[in-house]
This record gives C-alpha cells, structure tokens and sequence, in this order.
C-alpha cells in the first residue's frame, strides 16, 4: 500500500520527468489485479468490458434504494485498481445507497517500478474503455450518466472527452486533478478548455501542491470555454485521498450529482 500511495504523490509533483518508453499497459498486472478483486469481492460484480483481445475489468454495483436517479461511471488514480480503497471504494459502495449506480473502471497501468511520466502515453487509452463503460450502461439506467474521477484518473476522463469525438457523458467530477503542462497528454487546462458539459473541480486544502498550484490555470481553461457549468471546491482540511473525510467526499459528489441531474431535466 505505501508504495502505490508513493506514486500516487509523485504522479502529480514529478511529472515533468523525460518518460521511460513504455509501450502499452501492463496486461498480466492488470490480470493480477482482477483476479485478487474477484476473488475478494463483497459489494457489487464484476463485469468484463471490451474487446475479447483487450478486455478489461469492471465492478457494477446497482442502486439499492429502488428509485435510481443514475449511473456514475468511477475512474481510479496512478497505478490502482477499480476498488482501490482510498476515494474509490468509498464511491463505488455509498453512491447506489443513495440512488447511483456506479461501474468502476481499470485504467491502463504500468509495472511498479514505472515512473510517473511513463503514464502520459496512456493518457489515450482511457477514451475506448470510457466508451465501453458507456455502452454496457446504455439501456441499464434510465438517467444521467457521469464520470468521477481521480487524481491521474481525472486528466485521463479529461483528455477523453476534450472536444467533439469523445465518449458523451453528462457531467464529471474531478477529484484532486493535477497535471503538467509539458506533455499535452497531461494539460489538465488544455483538456479543460475544450469541455463544455457541466463539471465539479473538486480538491482539498491540503491537496498536493500541483493540485493546488493548478486550480486558477483550471478555473481560466473553464472561462475560455465558456463552460458556466464549472465549478470548483476545496474541502477544507482534505489531502489528495479525503482521509477521514469520506464522508463528506460522498456526500460532495452525491449533492453536486443530484443539482446537476436536476439542472439537465430542467432543460
């Protein structure tokens, strides 16, 4: 664990370093991956998206209220996993009380000895697997669907749906996004400034420093747009996981989820 918290907070400060020249994602860890959730798995099923050759592992987990308001599509950070403890598993479980179904996603990862930088070439490779989370959705909710995301998640959801081409969602939720603005894979504001579909930017005081430090490049990127269906919020006393604030990470999501929703119906 204290590994991959490590990656995790060098994802976001140490980006500017020259990449390695991974290929393409790590397959068998993320084989490994799988293969220990399924096993281990309580809340929710697993599912499997994609093509036969390049299928990747899902967690659906329904609403339980009876009355579902929605579906959220949940994208994990650096290195993890579609029920990776911190942010995650907290969404994907609590949301479907509260009438959101969520269908969290493995994004591509690489070996464990990869530096941050290596991510950017696989920044792409977040849009076709959005898009088959989107189409396994498709006819299983009868309202909205929105991405969350975090941290390197949140620059991948981005880049994915940047402009006209990508997958078409209602809204996303980023969480603890930072980036670089030396690799166009990950121009956190570059991705912004091309999005128009409501948007909750969404960190803690006590974020990691890039986060922070990239919140007015973000705000402005937004502006550009024209996108006045952005909005950005910091959690006082949260760092880049909410640690001890899950709680309130939920219940930020869950009440920007349900105006939005009923923002769109109004329309």
């Amino acid at each position: 664990m204290k590994h991959f918290k490590g990656l995790f907070f060098l994802a976001c400060s140490l980006l500017l370093a020259a990449p390695a020249g991974f290929a393409a994602g790590d397959r068998a860890k993320e084989q490994r991956w799988a293969d220990q959730i399924v096993d281990m798995l309580i809340d929710g099923e697993a599912v499997w998206l994609g093509p036969d050759d390049a299928r990747f592992l899902a967690i659906h987990t329904p609403d339980l209220t009876g009355a579902p308001k929605g579906a959220v599509i949940l994208v994990h950070g650096m290195g993890a996993h579609p029920d990776w403890q911190e942010v995650i598993q907290p969404l994907r479980v609590q949301l479907p009380e509260h009438g959101w179904a969520t269908l969290s996603v493995q994004m591509p990862v690489l070996p464990n000895d990869a530096a941050p930088a290596d991510y950017a070439p696989l920044v792409p490779e977040a849009a076709p697997r959005l898009r088959s989370a989107l189409d396994w959705l498709q006819g299983r909710s009868n309202g909205p669907v929105f991405i969350v995301a975090h941290s390197l998640g949140a620059i991948m959801a981005a880049a994915a749906l940047a402009g006209d081409t990508g997958p078409e969602a209602d809204g996303l939720v980023l969480i603890g996004m930072g980036g670089s603005s030396e690799d166009p894979h990950l121009n956190s504001a570059a991705h912004l400034e091309q999005i128009t579909l409501p948007v909750l930017d969404l960190f803690g005081s006590r974020d990691l420093d890039s986060v922070l430090a990239g919140r007015e490049a973000r705000a402005r990127a937004a502006r550009r747009a024209g996108n006045d269906a952005y909005r950005q919020v910091e959690v006082t006393g949260a760092n880049h996981f909410f640690t001890g604030l899950e709680a309130v990470l939920v219940r930020r999501v869950r009440g920007w989820l349900e105006s939005t929703s009923d923002n769109l119906e109004q329309e």
